[in-house]
């Protein structure tokens, strides 16, 4: 009778080491199954990010240089200090703006397109000089003929 307990009490063990073995095999097969389900979302989310780049440079061009743009040596001049200081916030040859308005064309128009102030020298200078909205001004920063050399190359664009 002792033995029929004690064969008794082994199968059970038996049977619940089996069952923590199988829970065991199959939590590793479902962590498998959550690897692999990860590495797919991950493959998809970055090709989604590689097609939404490659789309967004869709509208960049290459840049040209000032001898094929046909620029003088103040209008190169010029472009240096738009490249230094208005790029980050316009874009020259666009009509699309990041921060400010995209400058292409800006001297074609009569009036600016957000302040509604005639497109000259004169307005665009003094927009320069002393700031607008969101727009620091540059007096402190640009001298005369720096600002000269920029709104040359702002007739350019």
């Amino acid at each position: 009778m002792a033995t029929a307990v004690g064969n008794r009490a082994q199968i059970k063990t038996e049977r619940m080491l089996v069952t923590v073995i199988k829970m065991r095999v199959i939590g590793r097969l479902h962590d498998q199954r959550l690897t692999i389900d990860r590495r797919r979302w991950i493959s998809a989310a970055l090709a989604a990010c590689l097609a939404v780049a490659a789309l967004a440079g869709c509208d960049v061009e290459r840049r040209q240089s000032d001898a094929e743009l046909g620029l003088n040596p103040q209008q190169a001049a010029g472009r240096k200090i738009y490249d230094n200081y208005c790029d980050r916030c316009h874009r020259p040859y666009s009509t699309k703006g990041k921060k400010g308005p995209g400058l292409k064309g800006l001297f074609q128009r009569q009036y600016l397109p957000l302040s509604g102030l005639p497109a000259n020298d004169d307005r665009v200078g003094e927009i320069i000089r002393y700031g607008r909205h969101e727009m620091p001004g540059y007096s402190q920063t640009l001298n005369p003929q720096d600002l000269q050399d920029l709104l040359a190359y702002l007739h350019t664009l």
